[in-house]
Order: C-alpha cells, then sequence, then structure tokens
C-alpha cells in the first residue's frame, strides 16, 4: 500500500487547495464550507510561510474549520518546523479550527519515511476547539503527554512510530477521544514500539470514550493480536483495525480464543498473511461483523513478511 492520492474529504468536508494565486479564476468557497489545503506547489517560488500569510489574508481565518498542510518545503524536504511554528503562532486568528492534518502529502510528492517531522505537541494543544488531528510520517516525529478536553479523532500515519510517541500518547489526558489510530511501522524506518508500550490503551485506564481502536502497520501484528485477545478497552469498542501489518494465522488464532468480538461493528484486517481456513474460521465466528480480509499476501516464509506503508 502507497498513499497514492490526495483526499477529496477531511473532517467531513470537501477538501478545497489554495493556490494563492491572485488569478485564480475558480469561484472561493465559505471559509467554513470546506477543508482547506495549503501546499507549496512543485518548482514554485513561494514558500509556505509566504503562501500561509495569503490564506489568511484572502479567507476569513476565524470562520475555517479544517486545514490540511500538504508539501511545506521548496526545496531537500525541510522539516516540519518551521511550519508548525507558524501555524502555532497564528492560532488565536484561528478560533474555529476544529480539524488538522499536518503533511497530507501522496508518495509522488514525497515518501512517508522521508517527510522530515518535528515536535507536535504544541499544535497540538494550541487550538482548544481541535476535535482531529492526523499527522503523517515519523522521521523525526517527538511528543509530550498533553491534555485536550475536546480532540475526538487522533491518528499518526508513518512508516515507523517512534516509541516514544507511542508512550506519549499513551499518557495524554484526552477524555473526549472516540478514534484512535496508530500506524506502527517498521523498525527500519524508527518504529521500535513494543507492546508494553500499548499496555495503557489496551488496559483501558486511558480514554473513556474509545470507540475505535487502529493498531495497524505492525511487525508485530500477531503478538497485538494476542493483547487485542484479552485487553479490557476491546468491550467498549466498536471497531477495531489491525490490518496492514504481518497479521497471520497465531494472531488470528488468538484473536479466536479470546475474549468475544461479536459486538463489534467492523474489524479490519486486510493486508494480512492467513491461510483460507483461518479466514473461514473467522467468517463462521463473527458473522455479524464487518470483516475486511482483503489483500490477502500468500508469502509462505515469516521473514519475507512485510507490512503495507514502510517507506
Amino acid at each position: 500500500m502507497t498513499v497514492n492520492k490526495h483526499r477529496q474529504e477531511f473532517h467531513g468536508l470537501p477538501v478545497f487547495e489554495f493556490s494563492g494565486e491572485a488569478d485564480d479564476a475558480r469561484e472561493q468557497p465559505a471559509p467554513g464550507a470546506v477543508a482547506w489545503r495549503i501546499a507549496v506547489r512543485y518548482g514554485s517560488h513561494t514558500d509556505f510561510d509566504a503562501l500561509w500569510k495569503a490564506f489568511l489574508d484572502r479567507v476569513d481565518p476565524a470562520e475555517v474549520r479544517a486545514v490540511l498542510i500538504g508539501p511545506w518545503w521548496t526545496r531537500d524536504y525541510d522539516s516540519v518546523g518551521d511550519t508548525l511554528a507558524t501555524i502555532v503562532r497564528d492560532a488565536e486568528r484561528l478560533p474555529a479550527l476544529e480539524a488538522l492534518f499536518v503533511a497530507d502529502v501522496t508518495y509522488d510528492e514525497c515518501e512517508i519515511s522521508w517527510l522530515e517531522m518535528t515536535e507536535v505537541t504544541a499544535v497540538a494543544t494550541a487550538f482548544p476547539r481541535l476535535a482531529e488531528l492526523v499527522v503523517r510520517g515519523g522521521n523525526g516525529l517527538a511528543l509530550t503527554p498533553f491534555r485536550h478536553d475536546r480532540l475526538k479523532v487522533l491518528r499518526f500515519e508513518t512508516g515507523g512510530l517512534p516509541s516514544t510517541v507511542v508512550r506519549a500518547v499513551a499518557g495524554s489526558e484526552l477524555p473526549a477521544l472516540e478514534r484512535l489510530e496508530l500506524w506502527l511501522g517498521v523498525e527500519e524506518y524508527g518504529g521500535d514500539s513494543t507492546i508494553d508500550d500499548l499496555a495503557p490503551v489496551l488496559d483501558g485506564t486511558r480514554f473513556p470514550a474509545l470507540r475505535h481502536l487502529g493498531l495497524a502497520n505492525s511487525e508485530y501484528q500477531d503478538e497485538i493480536a494476542a493483547a487485542v485477545a484479552h485487553a479490557p478497552v476491546v468491550a467498549r469498542l466498536e471497531s477495531l483495525d489491525l490490518s496492514m501489518g504481518v497479521f497471520s494465522d497465531e494472531g488470528a488464532a488468538a484473536l479466536l480464543e479470546g475474549q468475544p468480538l461479536t459486538h463489534l461493528r467492523a474489524l479490519d484486517l486486510h493486508h494480512h498473511y492467513l491461510t483460507d481456513e483461518l479466514q473461514q474460521r473467522l467468517r463462521e465466528a463473527l458473522p455479524g461483523v464487518e470483516l475486511d480480509l482483503s489483500d490477502a499476501e500468500d508469502e509462505d516464509d515469516p521473514q519475507d513478511r512485510y507490512v503495507a506503508v514502510a517507506e
């Protein structure tokens, strides 16, 4: 799997790309009617600061509800640090901001593992009304535990999520959080987390409002499944995502032998290494669950198995 196309919708709003061009003939939508994608175009002589200033000048920022940050560099994949500092600096001008996507970048713009990230705690806490935060890329990514009373959706999309970030998420106070998704990735690209790092999430002591949990894209997906099979948090979930990793018969057997999962609305296991027998057993055990078993891989040697998103 690669991140190979721009999203058409974010936070329930259609995405509209802000060009920054004075002669853009398109009709500009109402500030709160769309999710605004701010991206430096390839070959452009305009840097992100100039583009961001034009956005704030031409669109009433007080009514903007959602923003996506696309490519921010003019050369050499510069770190997103200065870009986020600029956004945090102007946070008071965006009092209605409910959703922020950091690095809405496709593979043809930059591979996910090449994205130069930074400390993102400040941007996570700068907007009191923020309900959804998505961060793509793990290289240089840092986070410290934080509190936010309104954040409902938190997603980190990486080819390698640092264990320090996993522990910071698990140590955060997010009483409204309903959806948590972590693309854990591989050690080669900085994904050094272990099952112990996930313990505070799985034991149910964090995030009382959680209804969807995604622990995906992992090299230790079977171990995660074994922990999930007995994790207290599962009883209050409506959906569970264990997709994109090296999930195999071992993990499926652990799920089947663990606590009932029939209360789930959906279980996502796409990109897996299950035999036909275990796929059928899952279907029979979960007849009322929306079960995604697509993208079946057939590599028999465990050493040659791979996650869906790495580089």
